[in-house]
């Protein structure tokens, strides 16, 4: 790093020294078979985003014949002035080199093993030319085909049970849809005894350091009247040191004791031991009578660990094979002891699973084996098939699971010993890591690590802002409770009342509020695979380093721009982040009907006010009052800038008077990119959508989009109803009807991304409303509808606030440059509506209504931001000093601009925003006051 806060951090990073101080000897690969090799080989795709952004780059400077002075002449020069040399973080990528700075790129880093593991190439081209050269048919049929896929499926039973040191006399396998399915199938079959006078009735207790799925398993319990019981770690230690519950040897009752092997929250890897001292009662995790069976949840064990069930034998173990190979998803299973398969009850039988029953009749004889009883249906025979290949993979590349045990380990301890040694000049602490052991040995914990990240007040930052900052390091990680409450409640500190009280504040499970009251409501986890690296351990601990420790006067870190598009040499940067302001003809200004010519009746332009009568200019007084109102104001507002964004996540198009839709401002958002599966595309995928620029023409009913080496491409501005056909879409949760645009503007884009992508348009005949409401004072009867923007129909910012944050990046720069980050494009990178001349900066945010004039719009509330804030909408490269600037500054919360949502009371006549209008805001507390008499001047206007 450029300055001495970052040295002892980048310390930190010598792998060799940490190996030579370690007392045990650590295992890193897979001895003569190389990880470079295997990273190259089979998991390509981690780097080839890369190198395909880089022949992007290339391709385009041929084209506009660009000379790039040379700045390094290796002999590996390719193009004008780039050079490849050796990627120090990644793991053979090439690094460009050129122009006024450095670029490097490390790939994608993975860390989120323990949510799913990557397949490798190989098992997926061996899967597939296996079912290109057999003919695999139902396995419940009796030709010759069906056989050889039945002694396929029966094949990969023994390889399951040879991979957990096992064999078919001892276990049987039952394939399920995942782990979850498999222990859903147990909470179903076990024989629980009901609670009665005369019996207590089984018992059910868990770990409370589980999974969802396992305590899902209680309401099943509840149903049949049994009991349910979460035991904490500490309750297991202590039984095991109270020793062996006297027993009734006559009790018949039956109990189940579920808990993991290892936690899929913070890796801790609890005793094997523990199966056969509750399975013979010398630990009991409550102290009842009866007889004690182990299910084993061994899905995140089993990714990096042999599991023993010759030394170990649980009596139920459900596994999914995706948290092992990577594919095929969807698929488990439930190994069962055949002791106690017996046990199993069953009442709904399907196809292949009974050996005789009548339709008319209630009669049914299940099949004889465990297998055959439970496997209702069709088995998915080709996905079996796959965990066959992955099992020849695995082995093929790392020669078995104790290895991977050991590597997995190394890096984690590595990985945790580097964190923990991060500390802020004032000493204090950069990250608190959950953990219940430390790390000494892969016996007691997993390759994972949970934990939070502090501010040098020790202050929690929000897993979701470490997860964005993450995602500009194209650092992929978890972030959350990991479906697993009873770890984050215990590691922290949340009692049962405040996680209610978080549900009733609006968080639920998955959600991406991460504070409450200043305390987190989960955490972040990284967790390594067998295909990880030392350059991913590294590259994410730089990134900690480089957000956390880097001072104010540091440059960004290598590896902080992506190479999406060209680079700030390249012609690209002269093409405008915005065009050139348009006016609208006089010509398209409609007459009283409401309805412009260029409009359809589903985007009808309207006025959100009666004209000007007395009654309305008394309103605007009245407005003028209340905007007086608010503190420091210093003279008038009035709108500078009006952009419309026609294609979701591409440039702007900026007008100086815009017809106001139903929607917002005509055209806004009306049309977006998706790949070839109909997934909407956005700058935090593709940074090159930025550089599509579309251009509206009212007059001639078309949508000119134009981009660099590109032949302009035109797209008429509504459908044609005879021949549009209908689709669904998804924006931000909500299904939305849209159309396709046709295969000629597709082929247009799909040869300016380099893969398919279509442009579709929101149809004009659907309502899609607002989640946000309006206030509860208005009207009713009002519904904001929206096109096809995330939160709200416009989005306004205040110049004073871009002045602040570009004072403040202009500060980070020790080499005295004035504007290292120009107004204009900070302007462009928060892709507002509205552009204001405020006079305090972050005003907007204590407004409550505006009024810009004529219209009236209602606040919303802040936009809490992506980030794609980092993007340069002139180039698409990427900067993460924007989005971690406003954080710190922001507090940890990236708001910034407003939403608004426009107040739809008159539909008779057209309507504009205009560039000079006078903005007038009410303050938040004169709102309530100041709409009773609104309304009530409305309706006198009205009527």
């Amino acid at each position: 790093m450029a300055s001495e806060a970052t040295e002892p951090g980048a310390e930190l990073l010598a792998f060799t020294r940490f190996r030579d101080s370690s007392a045990a000897r650590l295992a890193y690969g897979y001895g003569p078979r190389s990880l470079l090799c295997m990273r190259e080989s089979e998991f390509g795709r981690l780097a080839d985003r890369d190198r395909a952004v880089l022949l992007w780059n290339l391709l385009i400077e041929l084209e506009i014949k660009i000379e790039l002075a040379m700045t390094d002449p290796s002999p590996t020069a390719v193009g004008s002035g780039l050079a490849l040399v050796p990627g120090t973080l990644g793991v053979g990528n090439p690094v460009p080199k050129g122009g006024s700075g450095q670029m490097k790129w490390t790939g994608t880093v993975y860390l989120d093993h323990a949510g799913a593991t990557l397949f490798p190439q190989s098992q997926l081209t061996n899967f597939t030319n296996d079912l290109m050269k057999n003919i695999y048919g139902n396995p419940h049929s009796q030709n010759t085909i069906s056989k050889l896929t039945h002694d396929t499926v029966e094949h990969v039973r023994y390889r399951i049970l040879a991979h957990f040191h096992t064999t078919p006399e001892e276990y049987s396998v039952i394939f399920t849809a995942g782990s979850t399915a498999a222990l859903k199938l147990v909470a179903e079959a076990f024989p629980w005894v009901s609670q009665s006078p005369d019996s207590s009735g089984s018992q059910f207790c868990y770990l409370t350091d589980s999974h969802t799925s396992v305590v899902g398993i209680r309401n099943v319990v509840m149903a049949m009247n049994a009991t349910s019981t979460a035991v904490s770690p500490e309750d297991m230690w202590s039984a095991k040191e109270q020793g062996a519950v006297a027993c009734e040897p006559n009790c018949q009752l039956l109990h189940l004791f579920c808990y993991p092997a290892q936690s899929n929250y913070s890796g801790t890897r609890y005793p094997l031991s523990w199966i056969g001292e509750v399975k013979s009662g010398r630990v009991s995790p409550v102290s009842v009578p009866g007889k004690w069976f182990v299910l084993l949840d061994a899905a995140s064990y089993v990714t990096t660990s042999p599991l023993d069930l010759s030394a170990h034998q649980a009596d139920f173990v459900p596994i999914s094979f995706y948290k092992i190979f990577g594919f095929p998803t969807g698929l488990g299973a439930l190994l069962v002891n055949n002791r106690a398969a017996p046990l199993l009850r069953k009442n709904y039988f399907g196809g292949g699973t009974a050996a005789a029953y009548l339709a008319g009749e209630d009669f049914y004889i299940p099949r004889q084996s465990v297998t055959e009883r439970f496997e209702d249906g069709t088995i998915s025979f080709l996905d079996i098939i796959a965990v066959k290949h992955g099992f020849d993979a695995l082995e093929r590349l790392t020669g078995g699971m104790e290895n991977i045990r050991q590597h997995t380990f190394t890096l984690a301890q590595y990985t945790y010993t580097a964190l923990s040694s991060l500390h802020y000049p004032n000493g204090a602490p950069v990250v608190r890591i959950y953990r219940d052991s430390d790390f000494s040995s892969p016996d007691v914990q997993g390759p994972v690590i949970n934990f939070n990240v502090l501010d040098d007040n020790g202050n929690v930052i929000g897993y979701s802002q470490v997860d964005k900052m993450a995602s500009l390091y194209n650092i992929h990680l978890r972030t959350g409770c990991f479906c697993n409450t009873g770890a984050c409640q215990r590691h922290l500190g949340i009692s049962n009342e405040k996680v209610k009280k978080h549900l009733q504040a609006g968080h639920v499970c998955g959600d991406d509020v991460d504070l409450i009251d200043g305390q987190p409501t989960g955490s972040v986890r990284v967790s390594f695979g067998y295909m990880s690296t030392l350059e991913d351990a590294q590259a994410f601990l730089r990134f900690i380093i480089a957000t956390r420790l880097r001072s104010p006067s540091d440059q960004l870190p290598a590896g902080s721009r992506e190479a999406g598009v060209p680079s700030a040499e390249g012609k690209a940067q002269d093409m405008p982040a915005v065009t050139d302001r348009h006016v609208l003809p006089q010509n398209d200004i409609g007459t009283g009907s409401g309805v412009f010519p260029d409009s359809h009746p589903g985007s009808n332009a309207i006025c959100l006010h009666p004209p000007q009568s007395e009654a309305t200019r008394n309103q605007q007084l009245s407005l003028e009052k209340a905007a007086g109102a608010l503190h420091g104001d210093h003279g008038p507002r009035v709108v500078t800038n009006l952009y419309l964004y026609p294609i979701k996540s591409c440039a702007a198009f900026e007008v100086t008077k815009w017809p106001v839709g139903n929607h917002g401002l005509l055209y806004d958002r009306s049309w977006m990119v998706v790949n070839h599966n109909g997934i909407c595309l956005s700058q935090k995928q593709e940074p090159r959508l930025c550089l599509i620029q579309p251009f509206i023409d009212l007059q001639q009913r078309i949508m000119v989009i134009k981009a660099q080496g590109m032949e302009p491409i035109e797209v008429p501005l509504e459908e044609d109803s005879e021949q549009a056909q209908i689709c669904q879409s998804k924006v931000c949760a909500d299904r939305v009807n849209t159309y396709d645009c046709g295969e000629k503007v597709a082929s247009w884009l799909s040869k300016f991304f380099g893969r398919p992508c279509h442009l579709i348009k929101q149809s004009s005949s659907f309502q899609r409303n607002a989640k946000k409401k309006l206030g509860k004072d208005l009207p009713p009867g009002i519904a904001a509808t929206l096109s096809l923007v995330n939160e709200a129909q416009y989005l306004l910012i205040n110049t004073s606030s871009i002045l602040e944050l570009q004072q403040q990046l202009c500060t980070s720069d020790e080499n005295g440059k004035n504007e290292l980050f120009p107004m204009k494009d900070l302007i462009s990178r928060f892709r507002a509506n509205i552009i204001t001349n405020g006079t305090r900066a972050f005003e907007e945010e204590k407004w409550g209504e505006i009024s810009i004039g004529p219209l009236r719009f209602q606040v919303l509330g802040p936009c809490h931001r992506c980030q794609m804030i980092c993007i340069d909408q002139k180039t698409g490269q990427r900067n993460q000093d924007v989005f971690q600037k406003l954080s710190e500054s922001r507090e940890r919360k990236v708001n910034f601009g407003v939403y608004l949502m426009h107040e739809s009371l008159d539909l008779s006549s057209p309507c504009f925003l205009s560039v000079g209008s006078q903005v007038l805001p009410v303050s938040k507390e004169n709102v309530e006051l100041h709409n009773l008499p609104a309304l009530k001047k409305h309706q006198d206007v009205s009527s």
